[in-house]
């Protein structure tokens, strides 16, 4: 289970057409394995992640949706949307002239998303819509959002570089994604740090739910991810005009602004 998000495409031989055909078939298994893995862990993703982070993910939530820079009558997506945490506080951002779309390409993760809508009170989550798709092949044409974010969504997509240019491809000249998720820490004792609470914390409180394999990937996907100034690059070099990696959590977490 720990492979799950540990995928090397080695070389493979033949015609070109045919290697190209067979990596494309590798990248849908294993998006289909990432696809499996958020939707087992759906049914309790917002009880671990309070948990686990002693509700600092809300702070830092909050620090993304502020740094996407929407606002009344906005037009927002948020990628990778999960449960819809970032989703609820984009939409008291936007209003009701406002617009926020989750997506995600995980349906149990949406119906989750879609329970807390109905459960709430709150008239302006009527802006609020949900949207299974793919992150790499968005449903929508160019420059149609005002803003977008991403929370924990980048780091397990299978192309990042992909992700990235369809985000600068949907969102208008000007504006801003904010994507926020583990930071992966050049200084040797953070990265210690890290993978000293993912093995002692995360995992045995998510053994605790049944689910110490699913989060064991966590160290893996962190170590595979890339660095704050790597990302800084690849976002420039899929279009944005600018690009700045902000740590946060004592950098444990990281949050990338890109404006296109």
């Amino acid at each position: 289970m720990t492979s799950l998000l540990q995928f090397s495409f080695s070389p493979v031989p033949g015609h070109p057409r045919r290697r190209r055909q067979q990596q494309q078939q590798q990248r849908i298994v294993a998006s289909a394995d990432r696809q499996a893995l958020f939707s087992r862990i759906a049914p309790v993703y917002d009880n671990l992640n309070d948990v686990l982070s002693l509700g600092q993910h809300r702070i830092w939530k909050r620090m993304a949706v502020d740094w996407s820079g929407a606002k009344e009558g906005s037009n927002v997506l948020d990628l990778c949307c999960g449960s819809g945490d970032l989703a609820f506080l984009l939409s008291p951002k936007v209003g009701d002239d406002g617009q926020v779309t989750g997506l995600d390409f995980s349906r149990e993760q949406l119906v989750v998303a879609s329970s807390r809508q109905n459960m709430q009170s709150k008239a302006c989550y009527r802006n609020l819509k949900w949207v299974e798709g793919d992150a790499l092949d968005l449903p929508y044409s160019d420059c149609y959002f005002d803003a977008i974010t991403m929370g924990y969504g980048l780091r397990n997509v299978i192309d990042k570089y992909k992700a990235l240019k369809e985000v600068y491809r949907v969102l208008k000249p000007g504006s801003k994604a904010s994507i926020l998720d583990f930071n992966k820490s050049t200084d040797e004792l953070r990265t210690s740090i890290q993978g000293w609470m993912i093995d002692n914390i995360v995992v045995p409180v998510a053994a605790g739910y049944g689910l110490a394999e699913e989060y064991r990937y966590l160290k893996s996907s962190i170590q595979e991810f890339l660095t704050g100034e790597e990302l800084e690059h690849l976002a420039l070099k899929a279009g944005f005009s600018s690009a700045k990696h902000f740590e946060v959590g004592g950098g444990l977490m990281g949050n990338l602004v890109a404006t296109r």
